[in-house]
């Protein structure tokens, strides 16, 4: 990702309706939702949710697929990726201690889940 990648992303993210519906889509990976259905969730009214997804579309946040009848959208988490990585990309001058906190505090939410004896739970 380069700074101009980067500062359409924060534009789009600097407004809070495209944010709530980004963190919305994050939560509902990796099915996606419908634009019907993001509108409900969010009380946004649908052609005011239409520009907010166009913009999240071309910063390449989200993406959309057509599915019988429905547009799903989906968070793009490889752009998100991309953006955190461009954030602490140089990150610590070589001292990787310094940045282990921010690290610990991604990593739990993509941590598989595990049973009492420490394995992977299967079936989930």
């Amino acid at each position: 990702m380069d700074t101009i990648e980067a500062l359409g992303a924060f534009a789009a993210f600097s407004q809070g309706t495209r944010l709530e519906v980004f963190r919305l889509l994050v939560a509902h990976e990796p099915e996606g939702l419908a634009a019907g259905d993001i509108a409900r969730d969010l009380g946004v009214p649908h052609n005011t949710l239409s520009s907010h997804l166009a913009v999240l579309t071309r910063a390449g946040l989200i993406g959309a697929e057509r599915h019988s009848r429905s547009i799903i959208y989906r968070a793009q988490l490889d752009a998100v990726r991309a953006l955190a990585g461009f954030l602490i990309k140089d990150c610590c001058g070589g001292r990787p201690e310094i940045c282990a906190p921010l690290v610990a505090e991604l990593a739990p939410c993509c941590l598989p889940e595990t049973t009492a004896a420490g394995g992977p739970v299967h079936g989930k």
